[in-house]
């Protein structure tokens, strides 16, 4: 049976520690499917979905093992139509693992069948969030070095 895991996120941006857990899940998984949540109606993002959705394929154009959507739905219904039992979820710190333990917990009751696995992230990744990349970003800052792709 292939073992298929969704990487949930607003990707906004895909930033190298999200690059990091991809690749360290295709190590475990058959098939990693990144999927961008956005709801049409809340466009409150700061990079468009379009650009983001862009770069991300392009990451992994050439690995038929990764796929890139968008959804606009409860994450565990999309795993029941993508025939995913595990989501993937990275660690930076203990306040991370508070959030998305709620989550996982959350998850697993909306769907027995999927299993939350987290990754601590890489060392060199651990003070990258997508946050402080926008605000780096909204005030002229240099962020190329912490995204896998060039804006």
């Amino acid at each position: 049976m292939k073992k298929t895991a969704i990487f949930p996120g607003s990707f906004d941006p895909f930033t190298k520690g999200h690059h990091d857990i991809v690749v360290r899940s295709l190590n475990l998984f058959d098939k990693v499917i990144i999927a961008i949540g956005f709801n049409s109606a809340k466009n409150n993002r700061y990079f468009e979905i379009d650009l983001m959705v862009n770069k991300i394929s392009g990451i992994y154009q050439d690995n038929p093992n990764v796929q890139v959507l968008v959804y606009n739905e409860l994450t565990s219904t999309l795993a029941k139509k993508h025939e995913a039992r595990f989501l993937v979820r990275g660690l930076r710190n203990t306040t991370d693992f508070e959030y998305e333990n709620t989550i996982s917990q959350m998850n697993r009751n909306l769907n027995p069948d999927l299993e939350t696995v987290f990754l601590i992230t890489s060392p060199q990744y651990a003070t990258v969030s997508s946050t402080v990349i926008r605000e780096i970003h909204r005030y002229g800052g240099d962020v190329q070095g912490y995204l896998p792709y060039t804006l």
